[in-house]
């Protein structure tokens, strides 16, 4: 019988980047999807990153995970948000097509050494001496495995709501995964139900352009990922319209009707990406609310409603959908609807994602509670490397805060834990300046060749990249500039002229003042070796952000510096909360519930105060020193 080192179940955006990860780190894999032409499938909108999540992607890029790239190969359109903001939340996002994106993981899944697909219905798993051994599926097979990494995503349970029509789906015309959350509850996890939701689409050829605002791509799109080049692929628009009040009443009409009010829906949904009824009872104010139509791909005749996220009957999201203009004639391909499904609360789960109740079992994705492809993907891609390391017995890998996007969403929801769809945003990184979209290579991509996922050839790019933000710096740390040579450039970018020689670099840290413009005003500036360096947007990105943050770069430093020597001190795991009597009844059962690791990870806890941390701070010290 078939023994694999890792058993993958589902195949969405975690199950993809775990079965990759684990079967490219040599390891024998089996990734199990009740549908395999369904892998890597895009549930909802067509389209991958935005704020935070195109932090995300980078992120798995240079750890050696394959989204970025796929997107790369499938995108439609490619922008670069919050540009008119600070760099550190400029997020990449693409529109990508529907139905290539999938085809093209399936390929490479298809490519990959190591790695066999099973189609099957996953009912429960196996434990012995409290360790996961295998599987068991729907017909009765036992599959046998050293770990095993649960992806599920919306199938568990899953119930799909459509006004007061409500029936058993992981996803609309699939069946829900049944039997799984009944054996996890039989160990002892617990389960809760969550909510969320998916707009209609609609037919192209019923849509009237000329009442939509075109929103056009970049002219000069950045790629998601170090194996891309330039982005080649033709880019189409989408387009931006608006509800109106009469869209309003509508709506509110068929509220009586709606699952989400009648009390039938009893899973809580996203709060930043509510439904357009709870827009409109929860903001009674506003009179319009953006609609983003977006094409599903090149052949495809869908539009994507973004922003009309429903449940309420389909009669009245025809109805109301015909008052938007440019909608006035839409032909409805397939209707919005809401889905319950059973999630794990995270903290029953390790900050390497693994299981506190059973060894060799870990969560990723919408089973921990988050809500996004691209959440579930750095979770799939952590579960997968920390899978390996478990059965090679190395340490785990566990990423910062101060290291990475993917450090402050798994470091959330472990010690937060989550009652409603998480969502990664930039404001939940108080290091948000240090883990910029443009630098996530540059924090990761050492730590991703140590683990063994990132080869050779992505390996010496970023070392080449590296090599040249350096001596860029040099020079321009060591550089003078005379009036002469500059004063020109800067009466055209409005900045103050210069009477004597000055730093280049002092020039720089002004507003006003890139060295893209300089390099554009007065090419003759620069020696010959440095504007070949400055011919990568990344190193022109990295030394400009540097020089002109340098004040706040440096403070985010200092409070990384601080936050390490807390995350140094280490909590004993055999360590009794409740024996200490100073601690509040609060903090002793948040404390046992989570078993934190150190006392950064206790003072992230929600709920406990600085009070809390200094009495366990005293109990730690007690506990290492002698008797």
């Amino acid at each position: 019988m078939d023994v694999f080192d890792v058993i993958v179940v589902g195949g969405g955006h975690a199950g993809y980047e775990a079965a990759f990860a684990t079967s490219r780190l040599d390891c024998r894999t089996l990734l199990v999807s009740m549908d395999i032409s369904k892998i890597g499938t895009l549930s909802c909108n067509p389209a991958i990153g935005g704020t935070a999540k195109g932090h995300l992607v980078k992120e798995i890029d240079a750890l050696g995970g394959i989204m970025g790239f796929i997107t790369d190969e499938t995108g439609i359109q490619f922008r670069m948000l919050n540009r008119s903001r600070g760099p550190a939340v400029w997020s990449p996002r693409a529109q990508v097509d529907r139905e290539l994106y999938p085809k093209t993981v399936i390929r490479y899944l298809q490519q990959t050494k190591n790695l066999k697909i099973l189609q099957a219905h996953v009912t429960g798993i196996i434990v012995k001496n409290n360790h996961v051994s295998g599987i068991k599926t729907e017909n009765g097979e036992e599959i046998q495995s050293k770990t095993v990494i649960l992806t599920c995503g919306t199938f568990l349970n899953g119930t799909v709501h459509i006004g007061l029509e409500s029936f058993k789906a992981g996803r609309m015309g699939e069946p829900p995964a049944e039997g799984l959350t009944e054996c996890l509850t039989g160990f002892g996890f617990e389960c809760r139900r969550l909510k969320t939701g998916t707009p209609p689409r609609i037919h192209r050829e019923s849509i009237n352009y000329s009442k939509c605002q075109p929103q056009n791509g970049d002219s000069d799109p950045e790629p998601f990922s170090w194996k891309t080049e330039k982005i080649t692929n033709k880019q189409i628009p989408c387009y931006l319209t608006h509800t109106n009040t009469k869209t309003h009443e509508i709506l509110k009409s068929g509220f009586e009707r709606s699952p989400l009010f009648t009390g039938i829906i009893k899973g809580i949904g996203p709060r930043y990406c509510p439904s357009i009824e709870t827009k409109i009872e929860r903001f009674g104010d506003k009179d319009h609310h953006q609609i983003f139509l977006e094409p599903d791909g090149y052949e495809s005749v869908e539009f994507y409603v973004n922003g009309f996220s429903t449940s309420l009957p389909k009669d009245i999201q025809h109805d109301a959908l015909r008052t938007i203009p440019g909608l006035e004639n839409a032909e409805i391909l397939k209707y919005g609807y809401a889905i319950e499904y059973d999630y794990f609360p995270p903290y029953q789960i390790n900050l390497n994602l693994e299981s506190k109740h059973i060894k060799g079992l870990f969560f990723a994705g919408q089973i921990n509670g988050t809500s996004g492809y691209e959440e579930a993907g750095a979770q799939g891609l952590m579960a997968g490397i920390n899978a390996v390391r478990l059965i090679r017995d190395k340490e785990p890998v566990i990423l910062k805060r101060n290291e990475a996007y993917i450090g402050v969403l798994i470091d959330d929801l472990v010690n937060k834990s989550t009652d409603e769809p998480y969502r990664i945003f930039t404001s939940l990184a108080e290091y948000r300046l240090l883990l910029r979209q443009d630098n996530a290579d540059l924090r990761l991509t050492e730590k991703g060749k140590l683990i063994g996922l990132v080869s050779d050839e992505q390996y010496e790019k970023f070392m080449k990249k590296k090599e040249y933000i350096e001596k860029t710096r040099n020079y321009i740390n060591q550089f003078t500039v005379r009036p002469e040579n500059i004063n020109d450039f800067l009466k055209s970018a409005n900045s103050s002229v210069i009477s004597e020689p000055e730093k280049l670099r002092k020039i720089l840290s002004r507003p006003e003042v890139s060295l893209e413009k300089i390099i554009n005003f007065n090419r003759n500036l620069f020696c010959q070796d440095i504007l070949g360096f400055l011919s990568y947007p990344d190193v022109l990105n990295e030394i400009d952000t540097s020089i002109r943050y340098e004040g706040y770069l440096k403070r985010q430093q200092e409070m990384v510096d601080k936050f390490i020597r807390l995350e140094e001190k280490k909590i004993p795991k055999s360590m009794d909360y409740q024996s200490i009597p100073s601690l509040s009844s609060e903090a002793k059962e948040k404390f046992s519930k989570v078993r934190p690791d150190n006392l950064g990870q206790a003072g992230r806890i929600s709920g406990i105060t600085p009070a809390d941390i200094s009495i366990l701070m005293v109990y730690i010290e007690k506990y290492n020193s002698p008797s």
